[in-house]
């Protein structure tokens, strides 16, 4: 098949990777980090835009490389070949291999903090914002120093902590080693920092099975969405995550299980 990948540059080397090794001829397209803070509908209409962009004479479908991510996909619609995903509500279980097993780790582990390569090369700190995030249009990104010059000591001290401070659930760096890494410089990066902030470390192996088959199918239904021709992605509020919508008519549309 000829695929068109759309995806995360979070996961640039993991999908660089699997593409070197799929059965498939697939094109790559990789989107800026941080896509998730600008919000709900400006990403949908970012992906929507790059979606109509594609010329999909060249290909058999369309992928994408991302989890539901703050239901950024929701509503993105398929025009004349599927579009693919993973059952995934963020990037983490692309990269630990399936849902259930992220789900099972998150639970046994809730104040944790996930880093891969992607995470650490591709910014450096806990936030990756620009001026559209809504984390800054709402000041969240204000240092303990703005705060101050602004409300005064006492103010800043409340204010920082209960809206800038969004580290403060976390006590916890997990790396995930996806064994594509060229060396330990990642892994040594991660320790480092949860030393320095005083937080457990715990490495995990990755996986990449779920990259791996998204590039190369067969899609199973249990891990995989294809939204077919006049259809669109909705969310499903159960274990599969998201589920196809199909599209009717202007303002309508049928949720088909």
């Amino acid at each position: 098949m000829n695929l068109k990948l759309v995806a995360c540059e979070i996961l640039y080397r993991e999908f660089c990777a699997a593409i070197a090794r799929s059965v498939n001829r697939v094109d790559v397209e990789f989107l800026p980090k941080g896509l998730h803070d600008i919000g709900q509908e400006r990403m949908n209409q970012r992906l929507q835009d790059v979606v109509a962009a594609i010329d999909e004479s060249q290909y058999d479908a369309i992928l994408l490389g991302y989890g539901l991510c703050s239901n950024g996909l929701l509503g993105l619609a398929a025009r004349n070949i599927p579009l693919v995903l993973s059952r995934a509500h963020d990037c983490i279980t692309l990269f630990l291999g399936s849902k259930e097993r992220y789900l099972d780790y998150f639970y046994k582990n809730p104040g944790a903090y996930f880093k891969t390569t992607g995470w650490i090369e591709r910014g450096s700190n806990l936030q990756q914002y620009h001026a559209d995030a809504i984390q800054s249009l709402s000041g969240m990104t204000q240092s303990y120093e703005d705060l101050v010059a602004k409300y005064g000591e006492d103010n800043a001290k409340f204010l920082y902590e209960q809206l800038c401070n969004m580290t403060r659930n976390y006590r916890q760096f997990t790396y995930i080693a996806m064994g594509i890494e060229p060396d330990d410089r990642f892994e040594r990066q991660a320790r480092e920092e949860a030393a320095a902030r005083g937080w457990q470390f715990d490495r995990l192996e990755g996986d990449l099975r779920l990259v791996q088959q998204l590039l190369d199918g067969p899609w199973d239904d249990d891990k995989f969405l294809v939204v077919p021709p006049g259809h669109r992605i909705a969310p499903a509020f159960d274990e599969r995550i998201i589920q196809i919508e199909r599209m009717k008519d202007e303002g309508a549309s049928e949720i088909e299980q």
